[in-house]
């Protein structure tokens, strides 16, 4: 079976003991969770796909119909080939990004709302890191947490740089201007085919 990270990463908290899937759903949540989006019906999908593999044991169901999980053998070498496997390229999907992008269609006052809203939130979400700092000793997961820290901090920054954060009015007169990023540049003769 060929693992895809959702997977992996549920094979990767089993090797803590059994959990249920509403308890991976929480550890996901507080963790990986912020860097990469798993929902619960990913998780309940594929808490069965890897069962029927072999990779997973069920458990008896209990109270509220809760099963609790446990990766076997073979889940275990799964895992480890999994995660001896080069990353594969990082995708960013970051939609105000986009926004931004194609703001000049984006009401200026709406627009300035979105980077203040995001700033706030950045600055939030980086203040939450920061109180984790002090309990999360295990290095690798520290590491993945000061980078949690950073990354909030520089889209916090970036939000609330843009000269539109502040001032609708400057948003208005670059659009006016035509001075749009990413506009196509014209051809040469010799380039176009």
């Amino acid at each position: 079976m060929t693992l895809n990270p959702t997977a992996a990463s549920l094979l990767g908290f089993l090797h803590r003991g059994p959990l249920t899937g509403w308890e991976l759903q929480v550890w996901i949540e507080r963790s990986i969770g912020n860097f990469r989006n798993v929902t619960r019906s990913q998780v309940y999908r594929e808490l069965k796909t890897l069962a029927a593999a072999g990779l997973l044991r069920a458990g008896a169901t209990g109270k509220r119909d809760k099963q609790p999980y446990s990766i076997t053998a073979a889940g275990r070498d799964a895992f480890r080939t999994w995660i001896a496997q080069p990353p594969a390229s990082d995708i960013l999907r970051l939609p105000l990004v986009v926004s931004v992008f194609f703001g000049e269609h984006i009401e200026p006052d709406l627009l300035r709302r979105y980077l203040q809203t995001a700033r706030l939130q950045h600055e939030a979400q980086r203040a939450h890191f920061l109180t984790l700092r002090e309990r999360v000793q295990d290095p690798f997961q520290r590491a993945t947490l000061e980078l949690g820290i950073e990354y909030e901090a520089l889209l916090g920054r970036w939000a609330g740089s843009l000269p539109w954060a502040q001032d609708a009015a400057a948003l208005r007169g670059r659009v006016a201007d035509g001075n749009g990023v990413g506009k196509p540049r014209a051809r040469s003769r010799a380039s176009k085919r």
